[in-house]
């Protein structure tokens, strides 16, 4: 039995589809990649997983029971916890209360269990533990990404959704969060990573769903993705589309020799 489910779900706003009879799936311990371009949904599923929006028809389910009218903090309790894009920290809060508002749950009932996810969390990312009282608003991009995933990953959660991680970090730093994504896998959080970064996102994931047009148009391993030309071409910026150019060039050149001669 799938983790997570989506069973024909059309998704949107104010009743204006975005996405029609999305059907995915993520199975405890994997990690499943939403690639596409801008605006191709990516947000939505993600938001509709964590109960953020709800769907406009279909259900969602998770461990194969229908949560689809829980709200988020319902879902939360799950163990359902959404890092959405562009970070949204608490950015005139320190460190330390950016960390507790992730935790409140478990702070309200278990603070043994509260120390031990922030010593969890500390070991994931050190940088955070000397700066508790620091104001979060002072770091740079890459570092509100980490204390975002921090934030997140303090409820203890079974499902963690990443909504663009790498949105907005130095290029340096967005390696170090892939390799940190697949080493929260590696400890049993199962992840659905919603990222425009399809080369980054198809190298750590097991299985991927690409969006296009307002449905899922293809899907697969994800190694088996990153393989496909056409998905070369159109969103890792490789594939038949250079050959093309370098063959067009060629006949151009051909004609300006004939020309010439």
């Amino acid at each position: 039995m799938p983790l997570l489910e989506l069973r024909k779900v059309s998704l949107g706003y104010a009743r204006t589809a975005v996405l029609e009879q999305v059907s995915i799936h993520l199975d405890e311990g994997e990690i499943v990649t939403l690639v596409g371009a801008n605006g191709a949904g990516k947000s939505t599923i993600a938001k509709t997983v964590s109960g953020i929006v709800r769907p406009l028809s279909g259900d969602v389910l998770l461990d194969g029971k229908s949560v689809a009218g829980m709200t988020a903090a319902q879902r939360l309790r799950l163990g359902v916890a959404h890092v959405p894009e562009g970070r949204q920290i608490f950015s005139g809060m320190s460190v330390s209360e950016n960390l507790m508002l992730g935790a409140h749950s478990l702070a309200a009932t278990d603070q043994t269990a509260l120390q031990e996810r922030m010593e969890f969390v500390f070991r994931l990312f050190p940088v955070l533990k000397p700066r508790l009282s620091d104001i979060a608003g002072n770091f740079s991009g890459g570092q509100q990404q980490m204390l975002a995933i921090a934030r997140g990953l303090m409820s203890k959660p079974r499902l963690l959704v990443l909504d663009e991680p790498s949105l907005g970090v130095a290029p340096l730093l967005v390696a170090e969060i892939f390799e940190l994504i697949k080493k929260l896998r590696d400890q049993g959080i199962s992840i659905l990573l919603a990222e425009q970064n399809a080369r980054q996102a198809l190298s750590i994931a097991d299985r991927g769903y690409v969006l296009e047009n307002g449905a899922i148009s293809i899907s697969g391993l994800a190694a088996t993705l990153a393989e496909s030309p056409d998905i070369a071409e159109r969103y890792l910026g490789v594939g038949t589309g250079a050959s093309v150019s370098s063959e067009r060039s060629d006949r151009m050149a051909a004609r300006l020799t004939i020309a010439i001669s």
